[in-house]
């Protein structure tokens, strides 16, 4: 551990200035030689560095996030090249570029944070040992050799001899419990943080071998901090513990505010944004417009189960949503769709009892025998006049001989009877026609 924070001594300078900065603001509202002006300075240096670090962090969630969403490319490329590791890893380069994701972003807020660990550490050391380093002078390391936080001095530690720590004017007792308590609630802090992502911010949709190292980390991570916190000044371990308590909020809050697409966190979101619709009729924040135009332009193919239902409640609470983030009422439509339904409610037959369809069968057949019975009334009236016609023009050709001189021809009675059968069919078969006046001639 000395051997990596002297390769960091380079910006111990920096670091010893900025807490000796903070040490003269506190030191004249706690005193100078106060656990309380020496704690709240390594506190005030760990919020100020994650502070300047905030753009890698969220660097470090939109990498996140792209390595989980190309996980199943990812395995695709590595099963169909798992013979040819050079091709592979051309492969993998090129979705990289093309998704424009650094594997190595989530890796970027430690790294950076690195040399400011390393450099407190040696300036926590120098001052256990007694030297001076950086702007810290002679005065000023005596001042925080004297300083003790909960009984405890800053630089002692875990695996300090009685003798080392009597040194300080401290207990042997006092740092072993002091500095076993700060490592548990930093291993805890460290757990607490990586469960949360997993348990709530993780695309569950996706089962990918990504998801099964963050659970290995999950537990490996606090075991390692408290293997090498037992090594830690105890001003370090003041600063270990701030920086992950401080992760474990602006996680909460990224979690809280911006979810993992397809995550437990994003579903309770898109609840929260559909009860504040329903209650406001609109979408209120910038941002919250920029996550409803981002789930409109995926398209309904392309929405999760989360985004699907969000839309759901918008369509039933009588909302759309539109390409702008903002949403409009849509009562004009859920009215039209409602009275159609009404409409086609009302149009539907009532169900007829048993006594009911008898009787309307009942009526069907008097109806069809009295039309029946009305037919044949009218072929008894029209056959009469058709069978008269052949007898009228019998006696005018009767009369019609007579009245030339010829010799009257009485036709039988059965070719009379036959011409006048013949007659009437051949009258049936064209129709009926107008009869003719007797006195008329052919």
């Amino acid at each position: 551990m000395d051997t990596i924070a002297n390769f960091f001594s380079f910006i111990t300078t920096p670091v010893s200035w900025v807490i000796v900065q903070f040490h003269k603001l506190y030191g004249a509202i706690f005193g100078p030689d106060t656990g309380w002006a020496w704690g709240l300075s390594i506190v005030s240096l760990v919020v100020l560095i994650r502070i300047c670090l905030i753009p890698l962090f969220v660097k470090q969630i939109k990498s996140t996030r792209n390595m989980q969403a190309l996980q199943p490319k990812m395995k695709a490329i590595q099963e169909r090249y798992k013979s040819d590791k050079q091709r592979q890893s051309e492969e993998m380069m090129k979705l990289y570029k093309e998704t424009g994701t650094n594997p190595l972003s989530s890796c970027l807020p430690i790294l950076a944070q690195s040399p400011f660990f390393f450099a407190l550490y040696s300036v926590l050391s120098h001052i256990a040992e007694g030297k001076t380093i950086g702007v810290i002078n002679q005065s000023l390391l005596d001042s925080a050799r004297q300083a003790h936080i909960f009984g405890a001095p800053l630089a002692a530690k875990f695996t300090d001899s009685a003798e080392k720590v009597e040194a300080l004017g401290a207990s042997i007792t006092d740092v072993r419990i002091v500095t076993a308590v700060m490592i548990i609630l930093m291993s805890a802090s460290q757990f607490f943080t990586q469960r949360q992502l997993m348990m709530k911010n993780v695309d569950l949709s996706v089962k990918t071998p990504y998801m099964q190292q963050q659970k290995m980390l999950m537990y490996i991570f606090p075991v390692i901090f408290a293997v090498m916190g037992i090594n830690f000044p105890v001003g370090v371990l003041v600063y270990w513990l701030t920086t992950n308590v401080w992760t474990m909020g602006q996680q909460m809050y990224v979690i809280n505010q911006n979810p993992t697409p397809g995550s437990k966190a994003q579903d309770a979101y898109l609840q929260r944004l559909l009860k504040s619709v329903t209650h406001h009729g609109e979408v209120r924040g910038r941002r919250r417009k920029n996550i409803v135009k981002v789930i409109v332009a995926k398209g309904s193919s392309d929405r999760n189960e989360n985004e699907r239902r969000f839309f759901t409640g918008l369509a039933k609470a009588g909302f759309a949503a539109q390409a702008d983030g903002t949403v409009l009422r849509s009562d004009t439509v859920t009215a039209e769709a409602e009275g159609g339904a009404a409409t086609a409610r009302r149009q539907q037959p009532k169900r007829q009892t048993k006594a009911q369809r008898q009787a309307a069968a009942q009526h069907a057949k008097d109806a069809e025998a009295s039309a029946e019975s009305g037919d044949a009334v009218s072929e008894e009236a029209t056959t009469p006049s058709l069978e008269k016609k052949p007898q009228s023009s019998a006696k005018a050709a009767k009369t019609g001989s007579q009245g030339q001189g010829d010799q009257p021809a009485r036709p039988s009675r059965a070719n009379s009877g036959g011409s006048r059968q013949g007659q009437a069919k051949s009258g049936q078969r064209k129709g009926q026609q107008r009869p003719k006046h007797p006195s008329s001639k052919k």
